[in-house]
Parts: C-alpha cells; structure tokens; sequence
C-alpha cells in the first residue's frame, strides 16, 4: 500500500513540522513538505492535525487465555488502535500462566492469529505465580518482552534474588508489581481521609515503598535491569530518584489515574477500585512531579478489564482493574498538557518514545525516514465526553466515564497497516479541505 499524509503537524525529532510523509509497504519511505501526489496514493489530508508515533503500553491485561469474558486479545488490540497503541506488553496472570515455553505457546497462538497491534507478552517469574518456584525462565527468553508476576508481589527476597540474577543472564528485564502482603488491610483505598470518612480499610503506601526499597538493594547486588510497575506513592518516586542518580539500572511506569485523581475525588463505585488504589493528593503531585523530571520514565494504562457484575460491587467488593487504552491520551492531554503542567512533547515521550527505549520494542526512535510506519494521527482540537458504552474493549469500567475530554484519534497505523481509522471524522475533515 502506498499512503500520502499531507500538511500535518508531525512530531519527530523531538520537535513538530508540518510536513509530508509517504507510506510505502511497511516504512515510511519520504518525510518532507509538499510531497507531490500520484494516482498510485492513497492520500489524507490531514491540516492542522497531529501525527504522533504510535503509543506503546508495556502494562496491559488482554485476559486470553482463561478469561476470555473479560477481555479477548482481539478485543483488547482493537482498544489499543481505536486510543492510538500500536504496541502492547501483556501480562502473565493468566490460564494457563506463561510460566513455560508450552504453556507461552498458548498466548502466543492467540496472538498472531487475533492481534490487529503488535503484542509482545511477559513470561512469569515464578511457575503459577506462586512466589515459591521459578518458572523456566531460560525456555521463554527468546519469546518474551521481560519477566513478571503482576497482581501479585514476589514476597521472598531469596526468590526474587534468583529471578533477577537469571534475568540478567538472560539479558531480560523484571518488571516487578511491588506489594508487601504483611501489610495489606484487605481494604481498597489510600489509608486517609477519605478511607476515614467513610470507614474503609486502606491499602498503605508503605506495601509499595517498601517491596522497592527490598528490590532496589538486590538490584545492586545482582546489576539486574529493573522496571517498577504502576507507581502510586510519594516514598518510590523518591526511592526511584535516588537509586537513578546511583546509576543502578532501574525504570518506573505510572498510570493515568494516578497522575488525575486523588484519593478525595473517589465515588463508592467499582469503576475506582484497582490495585494500587488511587492515593493522597500529595502522591498525586509527586508523580507528576516525577513526571517532569525525569523520575517516571513513563506512562502505562494497566488496562485491566473485568466483566460488568465484577465491578459492581463498589470499592469493597469490586475486583480491582480498569479499562484505560481508549481514553488514556484523552485524559493525559487534557489534563496535564491543556493545564500547562506537561508538554505536549513530554507526554509523547512517556507514552511512546521512552517506553520502546527502555524494552526495545518496534518503532522506537519515533517517525524517521526510512523507519517503520507505527504512527497515529490526532485532531486536538475536538472535544468528546468519555462514554464507556462506546469501547472496543469489553471491560467498561473506568474512572473517566463522563468526562469532557480534547483529544480524537483519528487513524492509527501499526507497521502500515491502517489498524483504526475514524471513517465519518477523517470524510468530514476531507469534505471540509476540499471546499
């Protein structure tokens, strides 16, 4: 296929032109204004519209297999197009668990025979995701993006010692869900003013902070690379600044909703139940602040599906998860670029840039001449109201249900293949550019 995208505001080399690019087969193969046209085109007008290298969240749960009434991989990859992902990580807690090369092999089918984006899946660290016994780490290598045991926090030092000397081996990363289960309340919010007023029991901050703190010492000890999945807390955003400036190899991820929501503006609905919960206003700041310099290296939905009767039990008896991949630009944009807290170019490179750097993934010095064709177009000037009724994805709960929101994707294209394209907004635009 060859695609002719004209007079768009392109984001590359660090910077935004208007230009011109030219899509052939699978790469862009001409960046450059006033590109001239031919018959053999496809061609899209996109003036005063924004081309942004596709999105890449390396923390997704697409369910499948074993819980394909949540979420299906095809599901969840059509989500990630419609919110402009082009790449996906997804994680291990699943059925079976991709502890081995066989039971890997079960996702990995369902993957390339139903993905419409690029998936690359995490292996376990421990066999079932006990915490006990150490999956066959060296069988999956070859086939995996990294090594974790998300949903659940590896408890004993000694097991996760051995992961990561293993992984180092291996030239593989751990991305670790850090939760210390001696301090969990079986509660499901931040242990503060709201958990008081309405008297719930309260996950600490410190059954983060402190599984990293146990994790950044044995990071020294074995040189392991090292990534801090959803970070929610003050305590890390320090701790992660400081093994930083030691130079151990360490990267940390944060989510939406923990960088737009706070403790305070929760609702006793299951749509803001997940794990770690949503904290104080004070947290809130710090990762933003986390955000601007540096400490957060990016930004990952935890896309986390649930069926419609597991998420109506309320914050007590809710499951914890959220659907995040179709809104996420939205919200970021809206409520950290348009506030003047983040630029627009910080936030591509925390939801693009920066996480393929760190796990290599497809695509990842942006939109270049010559380089594949992961890109997706935005209108920023359009302004919606979120409505989860609309999602690709299955899962329906999100915190950001109602919300007036900037921001429409209007074409995503993964590897040149046109993933998501918005037929009536993108006729529309070329109706209006033709008068």
């Amino acid at each position: 296929m060859r695609c002719l995208i004209k007079n768009a505001i392109t984001y590359t080399n660090g910077a935004f032109t208007r230009l011109d690019l030219l899509i052939e087969g699978n790469l862009i193969s001409r960046i450059s204004q006033d590109i001239p046209a031919d018959s053999s085109c496809l061609i899209y007008d996109f003036s005063n519209k924004f081309v942004f290298p596709g999105f890449a969240d390396v923390h997704v749960h697409l369910r499948e297999p074993g819980f394909s009434y949540k979420e299906t991989i095809r599901t969840g990859t059509l989500a990630a197009a419609t919110g402009g992902y082009t790449v996906l990580c997804s994680m291990p807690n699943l059925d079976p668990v991709p502890d081995s090369a066989a039971n890997l092999e079960v996702q990995l089918e369902k993957i390339r025979s139903d993905a419409v984006v690029d998936v690359y899946p995490y292996g376990a660290i421990t066999v079932g995701e006990s915490g006990l016994k150490l999956s066959d780490m060296e069988g999956m290598a070859e086939k995996v993006i990294g090594f974790s045991d998300d949903g659940k926090g590896v408890q004993q030092g000694k097991v996760m010692k051995e992961a990561m000397k293993r992984a180092r081996a291996l030239n593989k990363l751990i991305a670790a869900h850090c939760e210390d289960e001696t301090l969990l309340k079986g509660g499901c919010v931040h242990q503060g003013e709201y958990a008081e007023i309405h008297s719930l029991k309260g996950i600490v901050s410190e059954s983060e902070w402190r599984q990293v703190k146990r994790d950044l010492e044995l990071v020294r000890e074995s040189g392991c690379a090292y990534h801090v999945c959803h970070v929610s807390a003050k305590e890390t955003v320090e701790l992660i600044r400081l093994a930083k400036a030691e130079g151990l190899d360490v990267s940390c991820e944060t989510a939406p909703h923990y960088l737009l929501l706070h403790d305070m503006l929760l609702s006793d609905e299951g749509r803001f139940k997940m794990n770690p919960p949503i904290r104080s206003h004070e947290d809130m700041l710090a990762l933003i602040e986390g955000i601007c310099d540096g400490t957060v290296d990016m930004i990952a939905t935890d896309h986390a599906p649930h069926s419609a009767e597991e998420k109506s039990g309320g914050l007590k008896d809710s499951l914890n998860g959220i659907t995040g991949l179709e809104c996420a630009f939205s919200v970021l944009y809206t409520g950290l670029v348009k506030t003047g807290m983040v630029s627009l170019e910080s936030l591509i490179d925390k939801i693009s840039l920066s996480p393929k750097k760190r796990f290599g993934l497809p695509a990842e010095s942006g939109i270049i001449e010559g380089g594949r064709a992961d890109l997706t177009i935005w209108d920023l000037d359009a302004k919606y109201t979120i409505d989860s009724r609309e999602f690709q994805s299955m899962g329906k709960s999100t915190p950001f249900d109602g919300y007036r929101v900037y921001g429409k994707c209007l074409l995503t294209m993964a590897g040149g293949r046109m993933v998501w394209k918005n037929e009536r907004a993108i006729e529309d635009l070329q109706q209006r550019n033709c008068e």
